[in-house]
């Protein structure tokens, strides 16, 4: 058995979900899909997949083989370009995370504008609103808003985004213009359900930071949702910067309580690090990274 090929194929049969749809993708037929990840459990002496007449499934080892083969495939692609040379043409699938707004206004168009330059190099997003792991995920490249924790991930910080408070011209109108964190229990809220429902929105009041605890009527789980509601009148809210940005320049909502805005959360641009960073990641991180640093929606110094 030809382990290193077990691995690529189990990989896109995992990846895949199927031995049907991997043997299309490998141009291999189904048998042979299953004769070889067959053979490779055989001589592992477990299952890596559980097995329905319509899908597959991880066992418990699976998904750790499969994390294991995703970081040998890679560090050998890693390798392979590393001997050609550094000025080999980028080429392969890029695999990349992000909030679903920022991937959406920011991540998506910079991602197209590198592929035109770069016709080698195919790319799969996951746009999500959580923190996605890396290496569990097979993933190449994650951006990520907020205090990072410790880790082995290289991250490069290209920007800053705010917590904004805001609202439409017609809703202070009617309902008067809170001029201090406290009088936001006398109006309409909305919040983010997916932040909890309990999360305390943080304030600053000169040196001290404050902290107020919303009551709100209203809990949406997508920020465009929230954007587009508040933009209509209905009430206030708090998202991120960038996330309002068009809308506080046209005009149709005004950003609240400035003054005591909380400090802004660091953006940064992170991939795994290695022995050989990969020409493809390598040259999509540089090129995303002079972009969103030119872009004063995240880079205000820009």
């Amino acid at each position: 058995m030809d382990r290193f090929q077990a691995r690529q194929v189990f990989v896109n049969v995992a990846e895949a979900g199927g031995f049907a749809a991997a043997g299309r993708k490998l141009s291999m037929s189904p048998p042979s899909v299953t004769r070889i990840v067959s053979s490779l459990e055989e001589h592992l002496g477990t299952a890596l997949l559980t097995r329905t007449t319509r899908s597959v499934a991880l066992t418990e080892a699976g998904t750790r083989f499969l994390r294991d083969s995703r970081r040998l495939l890679g560090e050998l692609e890693e390798a392979e370009e590393a001997a050609i040379g550094s000025h080999v043409t980028p080429r392969g699938e890029l695999r990349i995370t992000a909030p679903v707004l920022f991937g959406g206004m920011f991540v998506a168009p910079i991602l197209g504008d590198y592929m035109d330059a770069y016709q080698l190099v195919t790319a799969r997003t996951v746009f999500v609103d959580r923190v996605v792991n890396m290496i569990d995920e097979g993933l190449d490249v994650a951006i990520r808003i907020g205090e990072l924790p410790d880790s082995s991930l290289i991250a490069t910080r290209v920007g800053t985004v705010r917590r904004v408070v805001f609202a439409a011209p017609g809703y202070l109108e009617r309902h008067g213009t809170p001029a201090h964190p406290d009088d936001l229990k006398d109006h309409k809220l909305i919040s983010r359900s997916a932040l909890g429902s309990n999360a305390n929105w943080a304030f600053r009041d000169g040196d001290s930071l404050l902290s107020v605890r919303p009551a709100p009527r209203l809990q949406i789980n997508t920020s465009d949702a929230i954007r587009d509601l508040v933009t209509q009148g209905w009430g206030i809210s708090r998202l991120l910067s960038y996330q309002v940005a068009q809308r506080i320049s046209e005009g149709s909502v005004v950003p609240l309580l400035e003054a005591f805005e909380p400090p802004p959360h660091p953006v940064h641009v992170i991939h795994e690090e290695g022995r050989f960073v990969s020409t493809k990641v390598r040259s999509f991180v540089d090129f995303m990274v002079e972009r969103l640093r030119a872009d004063p929606t995240v880079n205000p110094s820009a």
